[in-house]
């Protein structure tokens, strides 16, 4: 981590003037630009134009109201966003996010952190985010529907294969992108496949698709482990959340040899030293959905429910934060380091705060940032894209493979970058740099638009 140079000071003050408030936003942009300062020395062109300038400016924010009728019959007025943030690499290209915690802010630090996360997967697709305040806990299937329908009546203007293909995210799985391609399909009369990904399998969805996310994430830590002459074979993990990416990280770390020994929800976190059950883990919160507390009861011997606290606090040689931004803090990273974590693979965008950032790089533990190490998830979707538009389908093994071949690839892609700037090591700098100079070097060819 290094301060911004002062070339780059103007710049991200007009950027913290323009969004003020917007923190989530403020942190996205100065961890990118604590990298550039390398850039800007070795490449000064990169500084002409405003090109910095316009890459933290997205190029269109839309924010709707969504209004739908309850169970009870009662309207609700919920709050729906679309940051369309850069276009330059392709068609802009990031999830929904349904959560009570969605602003402004939110959306825009996700987009612009997407922007450099699918540059770095090498495939054509741009940045942007979306999503509402929405909780769509404890709600049922009729009110989801209803939510969605009216959700898409509006975002959909806004869509398509070559404008804008979002797809899921926290609050968001295959039953509410079910009901946002239905009500698609309805309003425009078009069997547009390609315009949402995430989607089931019967109707235009990739095989991997589910695992993706955290399935890249552990591939990722995989080949930082690798630098060191380690595996996952027998080491402790922790792994935060019990959602989709915390589940299917869970997954492939047991398929490495791992033994994943925690994971959480937002009330507590459980603690099973023989390693976590996953067909119960899924049970509970895929089918049952209910609160991972459920797990200790079930489970009995040998298996421990903690209500609030913190996970880092369980000691491990890999944590994989996959729960939520800012969820991992210094004092947790110094816990984690005093507990004799080697490596870190962020599966959430932005779980560790910058604080724990320099704790993790200043022990000399491997860091694998969001944008790299959960890049795995987009990637596929941008697989699922090919597929759609070939009206083709794919197996779960060829996607896999492909899958595997580009994190492997943002891995060497990070550390070599790193490596050239002098920061051998520093996968945050090797990302931000790598992501930037792929899209900068596009908008530079398409001059000042």
């Amino acid at each position: 981590m290094t301060k911004i140079d002062e070339k780059l000071e103007p710049m991200l003050a007009e950027v913290l003037r323009r969004n003020a408030g917007e923190t989530e936003f403020h942190q996205a942009v100065i961890e990118v630009l604590e990298s550039l300062g390398r850039v800007i020395a070795k490449k000064p062109y990169y500084a002409d134009h405003a090109l910095i300038e316009r890459l933290c400016e997205p190029e269109r924010q839309i924010i709707f109201r969504v209004p739908w009728v309850d169970d009870q019959g009662q309207v609700q007025i919920n709050r729906g966003f679309r940051v369309q943030f850069n276009s330059a690499l392709g068609p802009y290209k990031g999830g929904l996010r349904f959560h009570p915690s969605v602003n402004l802010g939110i959306i825009k630090f996700l987009g612009f952190e997407q922007i450099f996360k699918n540059a770095l997967t090498g495939l054509p697709i741009g940045g942007g985010k979306g999503g509402s305040d929405f909780n769509p806990r404890g709600r049922s299937d009729g009110e989801v529907m209803r939510f969605c329908q009216s959700f898409m009546t509006e975002l959909q203007r806004h869509l398509g294969e070559y404008t804008d293909v979002p797809a899921g995210d926290i609050g968001v799985g295959g039953r509410e992108i079910g009901y946002l391609f239905g009500q698609f399909k309805r309003l425009t009369n078009r069997y547009e496949a390609g315009v949402l990904t995430g989607k089931g399998l019967v109707y235009g969805g990739s095989r991997a698709r589910t695992e993706a996310t955290g399935f890249g994430a552990t591939y990722f830590v995989s080949s930082m482990l690798a630098t060191k002459g380690m595996d996952f074979e027998g080491r402790k993990c922790v792994v935060s959340g019990s959602g989709n990416v915390a589940i299917y990280t869970i997954e492939k770390i047991r398929q490495f040899g791992g033994i994943v020994i925690a994971c959480s929800d937002s009330n507590g976190y459980i603690v099973d030293e023989n390693g976590i059950d996953l067909d119960l883990v899924k049970e509970i919160k895929e089918i049952r959905r209910e609160r991972i507390s459920q797990y200790a009861r079930s489970k009995g011997n040998g298996t421990h429910y903690i209500e609030g606290g913190s996970i880092w606090d369980v000691p491990c040689d890999v944590a994989m934060p996959s729960a939520t931004q800012n969820e991992l803090t210094g004092k947790d990273a110094r816990a984690l380091v005093n507990n004799g974590v080697v490596a870190v693979g962020e599966g959430a965008n932005m779980p560790c705060t910058p604080d724990a950032v320099r704790v993790f790089q200043g022990a000399g533990v491997l860091f694998g940032p969001g944008k790299a190490a959960n890049a795995g998830g987009v990637a596929t979707s941008a697989l699922e894209m090919q597929q759609n538009a070939s009206r083709d389908s794919w197996s779960f093994e060829k996607t896999e493979e492909r899958l595997a071949a580009i994190m492997r690839n943002i891995h060497d892609t990070c550390a070599e970058t790193a490596e050239e700037y002098g920061a051998p090591g520093d996968y945050v700098l090797g990302a931000n740099i790598a992501g930037f100079e792929r899209v900068a070097a596009a908008m530079t060819a398409f001059g000042v638009i």
